[in-house]
């Protein structure tokens, strides 16, 4: 898969860790909600769009370090939570704030286990409110994978890069 950017990717960013992202939400999504991800074609992305209503926040350290974010509207966000915990949950919920994390802390580190490369994730965070967009560091590309199902679409987005090994 190719990652389309209208601008030159820094040598240290490697593509191919976004393409283990498109596999793990297709696996996990498959497995734990017994959907199909169709995935579109990975885009950079462009400050301060696109926005969200639910986010979960996936940081990664030691050879990759950077981050992930698993985004979502509202109306996606309680269609896949009722289908992962089998009942209808209000977003106010801390069970349904439980329910996004652990998904996205699912998505991650599925990805993770394909790098090849030692890596840790973080606990994930969510984040609830309407039209709210995740900031990231500059010096690192967001590549966001949007995604859609028959519960709704979404986006990862995927903002990573390689470090030489400590020695």
């Amino acid at each position: 898969m190719a990652v389309q950017s209208p601008q030159a990717s820094p040598a240290n960013f490697t593509a191919g860790l976004v393409a283990h992202f498109v596999t793990s939400v297709q696996e996990v999504f498959s497995t734990m909600l017994g959907t199909t991800v169709n995935v579109g074609s990975p885009f950079r992305k462009k400050d301060p769009v696109p926005q969200y209503d639910v986010s979960a926040v996936i940081g990664f350290s030691g050879n990759v370090v950077g981050s992930m974010v698993l985004a979502f509207a509202k109306p996606t966000a309680l269609q896949i939570v009722q289908t992962l915990t089998g009942a209808p949950m209000d977003i106010s919920s801390p069970d349904f704030a439980d329910a996004i994390g652990e998904l996205g802390n699912m998505v991650a580190g599925a990805a993770k286990k394909h790098f090849g490369l030692v890596a840790s994730i973080s606990l994930p965070s969510v984040i609830i409110g309407a039209g709210h967009s995740v900031a990231r560091q500059h010096e690192i590309p967001t590549i966001i994978i949007p995604c859609t199902t028959s519960l709704g679409s979404f986006g990862i987005e995927v903002s990573i890069k390689t470090v030489a090994p400590s020695v």
